[in-house]
């Protein structure tokens, strides 16, 4: 199996690069290797981009290019009067993927949609946990558990989800790539053969493209799915392949190696621009970088060594050096683009000087630190190696001394949120649905503490603040909640906000019809390519 996965990935990296396929084909130069294929559980975009959005669906979906919610696998949906209570109609003759592993005996059903969110919710099913260590980071830390009371089936095409209490984001929710619906058969089958973990290397699902083969760290394909609900897609085989330095993505993409790259280097983007051959699509960001102290590590559970910290970092320096011309500096949490962004809210000062007064005040001396370095290149931070070297230069000016540490990426974050972490952690984000609930609640709310809140942060007038702007739909009142939230977090440093970054998408010029997200992902339906 592993040899004839071998030859498979060999004989598809030969074709791409002479290309000499019959059959219209996309190569996309992904910048890491995918922990699994079961987006449930998952956080990484590019995780999602070889998971959810080639394999998956969800019940509903994002307008291409914008966070409209549209429908998907339900056609309809109606949404009680007390906002509580969600009925979806399902689309009908939905088909399942035809796999050597799985053939499916029944079109999509309620049933499907069920197991999808139970699976994630009922701690007694084999499934919440069929992988060791795994979490439903997206799921836990939205509170979904807390917000649904039940989710049945009505009938065959028919869902009724029931909420606790309103919820405003929750639609949007539903179109993350978290809520992708499965396939319940498919988990039976696994369940009575009790190879339960198959289920993340052999996906099925009802997306546009399902899945050929993976050769670790080289190579995914897939092909076009030829019973897909929405009709077969122009490209007949989609190609990964995996290309983590991004100076590397560049020289392929303008060898012609690969037809399509995300996250260039900023030092390349004028190469690729003058390019003929090319067109790179540009896009403001609904993005932040940022670096996480753990609030429950002395001395960083104290908000006034948070915030000398923070002052003893030349922040200008990071935005010209690392985004070099493609980043704003970061004063809040969301972006500015992003509805209810407080613009009152002051921009970080650098004063080394004042740093040093306050560590000093505070008994800190002598201070030696772990400082985490991202190790790939994310739309919100395309360098966080030069980023890190920056910081602990800044740091030492002020007597810290930082030892710059990473690891692997999926390694890398399942680390970073341990609760006894040692340092500051370099992280990012880039929201998933475009409401501002996206980025409180997900990244800092209780909740997420051990899942995506990587300061381990819990502050009490923070989450009333979150929390209440969840349960009304009048955008007003919670643009009152969420500028209360972004002095509060503003207040308490939990962690230092360095930029917003725009995005950029290098393309040959053959590739037709891309859509650049504002969310940060990478879709390939509907793209074609010229002959």
């Amino acid at each position: 199996m592993k040899l004839m996965k071998t030859l498979l990935a060999a004989t598809a990296m030969v074709a791409l690069a002479a290309g000499a396929a019959q059959a219209k084909q996309l190569v996309y130069c992904s910048e890491a290797s995918p922990a699994h294929f079961d987006p449930g559980p998952l956080t990484g975009g590019n995780d999602f981009d070889a998971s959810s959005h080639t394999i998956y669906n969800r019940l509903v979906d994002f307008k291409p290019g914008t966070t409209e919610v549209v429908p998907a696998l339900a056609e309809s949906w109606e949404i009680s009067e007390d906002g509580k209570v969600y009925t979806f109609k399902l689309r009908p003759g939905v088909k399942f993927h035809t796999q050597p592993y799985f053939t499916p005996t029944r079109d999509l059903t309620a049933d499907d949609v069920v197991f999808s969110f139970m699976r994630q919710m009922d701690e007694e099913s084999p499934w919440f946990n069929y992988l060791e260590g795994m979490t439903w980071d997206y799921f836990q830390g939205m509170d979904m558990p807390k917000y649904i009371e039940s989710i049945e089936a009505v009938d065959d095409l028919t869902v009724k989800l029931t909420l606790t209490e309103p919820n405003a984001p929750m639609l949007a929710n539903l179109a993350m790539d978290f809520a992708a619906i499965v396939s319940k058969e498919y988990a039976d089958q696994l369940e009575a053969s009790g190879d339960l973990a198959a289920f993340s290397t052999q996906p099925v699902g009802t997306g546009p493209f399902q899945f050929v083969d993976y050769q670790l760290d080289t190579v995914i394909r897939y092909a076009a799915f030829p019973d897909y609900w929405e009709g077969k897609q122009p490209i007949d085989d989609l190609i990964f392949a995996i290309t983590t330095d991004a100076s590397v993505r560049a020289q392929r993409l303008l060898a012609g190696e690969c037809d399509i790259m995300p996250y260039p280097a900023p030092a390349d983007l004028e190469t690729l621009q003058a390019d003929e051959k090319l067109t790179v699509q540009e896009g403001e960001g609904l993005n932040i970088g940022y670096l996480a102290y753990n609030t429950t590590e002395a001395p960083f559970d104290n908000p006034d060594v948070r915030k000398a910290l923070t002052m003893a970092i030349d922040k200008q320096a990071i935005i010209d050096a690392v985004y070099q011309g493609a980043g704003q500096d970061a004063k809040n949490l969301i972006p500015p683009t992003m509805w209810s962004y407080d613009e009152a809210t002051a921009a970080d000062v650098y004063d080394p000087e004042k740093a040093k007064e306050m560590l000093e005040a505070a008994g800190v001396t002598n201070l030696t630190t772990d400082l985490w370095a991202i190790p790939v290149s994310r739309p919100y931070n395309p360098n966080g190696q030069r980023m890190a070297e920056l910081i602990q230069s800044d740091w030492a000016k002020v007597g810290v001394t930082a030892n710059i540490v990473t690891y692997e990426w999926t390694e890398y974050r399942e680390r970073g949120k341990q609760a006894d972490r040692k340092g500051p952690f370099m992280i990012g984000w880039t929201g998933d649905n475009g409401d501002p609930d996206n980025f409180f609640a997900t990244l800092f709310s209780c909740s997420a503490i051990g899942v995506s809140n990587y300061s381990s942060w819990c502050n009490d007038d923070f989450e009333a603040a979150i929390q209440a702007a969840k349960t009304t739909s009048d955008q007003e009142e919670r643009i009152k909640l969420y500028t209360t939230a972004q002095e509060v977090f503003k207040g308490e440093e939990p962690a230092l906000t360095i930029a917003h970054s725009k995005v950029f998408m290098p393309m040959n010029k053959r590739v037709l019809n891309y859509t650049l997200s504002p969310l940060g992902t990478h879709s390939f339906k509907y793209v074609d390519v010229a002959e």
